[in-house]
């Protein structure tokens, strides 16, 4: 990444606070109006996360949640020194986009914030399952060079909007501790409010060392081509 690492700060809490207003939003909106449904909310999500991703992923790799940040770092396509202020810039975009929709609705169905509807076992798995899935997509469209990465927007907000159809219901599937954080702390609702830290963080742990394993023998192939001096570049589609 060439952009300075202060833009790249303000462009995720940019691509976060859209998450948390459209995506929130669309959970408010539909508590109001019953226009959208489920199936529309999950698709608000997804298609908030493709629009932002083509918007600033090629200033700051468009992460917009902490959970992806930390794998980054984790599998080594993003520096340690990074991540504090990544991670700055994302729970700050949420919690403006929580503020934005209080100021907009009052705390209409709790401004979207995520909550177990079933067993807090249930929900814990769901966050972890969804986040692995939802990394494994990240991972592989933004750092393989043998993936299509032109389509990494579209893959990953189908990926979203995807979870979202069916684990929504049963966790919320936040996915995103800072889409989860936001609105708690606007709206004070802090049920459970652990489970969408440890399960997104686990489940985007296990998704990026997962794909990793799975692409060694051709990262090292791309790697021996890289150093021969007729060979195409590598070219790093998001995440550094």
């Amino acid at each position: 990444m060439n952009t300075p690492l202060v833009r790249r700060t303000v462009a995720e809490l940019v691509g976060t606070y859209a998450l948390v207003t459209a995506g929130g939003g669309a959970i408010v909106v539909n508590a109001e109006t019953a226009a959208l449904g489920h199936v529309g909310v999950a698709l608000t999500f997804g298609l908030v996360i493709m629009v932002m991703i083509s918007a600033v992923g090629h200033l700051s790799g468009a992460h917009f949640n902490p959970a992806v940040t930390v794998a980054f770092a984790l599998t080594r396509h993003v520096p340690w020194s990074d991540v504090a202020a990544y991670l700055t810039g994302q729970f700050a975009g949420a919690v403006l986009g929580a503020l934005t929709l209080r100021a907009l609705f009052e705390p209409v169905a709790d401004l979207g914030a995520t909550q177990p509807a079933g067993s807090i076992a249930q929900s814990l798995g769901m966050e972890i399952l969804l986040t692995a899935v939802l990394m494994f997509v990240i991972i592989s469209v933004a750092t393989d060079t043998r993936a299509v990465g032109h389509l990494a927007a579209v893959a990953i907000g189908a990926t979203v909007a995807l979870n979202a159809l069916w684990g929504g219901p049963i966790s919320g599937a936040s996915m995103n501790p800072a889409r989860s954080f936001g609105p708690a702390l606007i709206a004070g609702v802090w049920d459970a409010h652990w489970v969408y830290w440890l399960g997104p963080l686990l489940g985007a742990s296990i998704g990026g060392v997962l794909y990793q394993w799975l692409r060694a023998p051709g990262r090292e192939r791309v790697l021996r081509e890289v150093r021969e001096p007729a060979s195409a570049s590598v070219n790093m589609r998001r995440g550094g």
